[in-house]
């Protein structure tokens, strides 16, 4: 049971954005972050993540910009304080959510790879982890979800259509990964819809873009950041996440959503 009522939903001030107009913005963050990386690669001489000098060049820069330019559409629509703040709380149960990703964080890092390329370069990949996680959570979780909120649909399918569209993008992976990025935007899907709740039961935008940020940081240390690097037995945690969260809210579907009349928990099909 939940005990706190839900907040009247403040209106959404601003510039009012279009499917379309979402679209061209989502276009240019990838072409940012795809075309512009491809170009800072290949002006720099850099195409991997194994030293601290990649990293800047082929993760830090092109998504420093794509981060910078989520911001300033954001500025521009008018938008920080529903991208940043997000008055529809869920029942507090879904606190697991996070906590689960933390966990996983933590048992994914690997700290002895970590330490054998030092703290420059440990560093450089927390910045440009974050520059992910910032600016993939302001663009679907913020710009996205305030979008889906402000042309009136119910919060189900902003939690659907956020979640879809944010696997979506990522199939553009299959230019440099072949086939192999298909399962991998839907899992990305699965891991948008744990970012979404994130984003509610924190009340804002900031807990979902730091945990999705450390979650990728974990991911690369324990995968991508030395040649011919041992399997790590973290690396499992993080993969764990989705089918650990998602039977836990298949099984608490009907009990995420708060009442707004009571407090009680409600059966809801969202």
């Amino acid at each position: 049971m939940n005990t706190r009522k839900p907040e009247a939903s403040q209106p959404i001030t601003g510039r009012r954005l279009s499917y379309i107009a979402f679209a061209v913005v989502v276009i240019v963050y990838l072409v940012i972050i795809q075309l512009g990386g491809r170009l800072i690669e290949g002006w720099a001489d850099e195409d991997d993540t194994f030293s601290t000098r990649g990293v800047v060049f082929t993760m830090v820069i092109p998504l420093g910009l794509a981060f910078v330019f989520t911001y300033l559409v954001i500025s521009a629509l008018g938008w920080w304080r529903p991208v940043t703040k997000d008055d529809r709380p869920v029942s507090r149960w879904v606190w697991v959510v996070p906590i689960v990703l933390i966990v996983a964080i933590l048992a994914g890092i690997d700290y002895s790879a970590l330490a054998d390329k030092g703290w420059l370069f440990v560093i450089a990949l927390l910045v440009a982890t974050q520059f992910v996680g910032w600016g993939e959570e302001g663009m679907f979780r913020g710009i996205g979800v305030t979008m889906l909120r402000n042309h009136g649909l119910s919060e189900g399918r902003v939690a659907l259509w956020s979640s879809v569209i944010f696997g979506a993008v990522h199939l553009t992976n299959v230019f440099g990964h072949g086939a192999s990025a298909i399962p991998q935007a839907i899992m990305v899907s699965f891991a948008g819809y744990f970012f979404y709740l994130t984003r509610r039961v924190s009340g804002g935008n900031a807990l979902n873009s730091v945990l999705h940020g450390l979650f990728d940081f974990a991911l690369l240390s324990s995968t991508a950041i030395v040649v011919d690097q041992q399997i790590y037995a973290g690396a499992f945690a993080p993969i764990l996440v989705y089918p650990i969260l998602a039977i836990i809210l298949f099984v608490r579907r009907h009990h995420i959503e708060p009442s707004r009349d009571t407090g009680e928990t409600v059966r809801s099909g969202a």
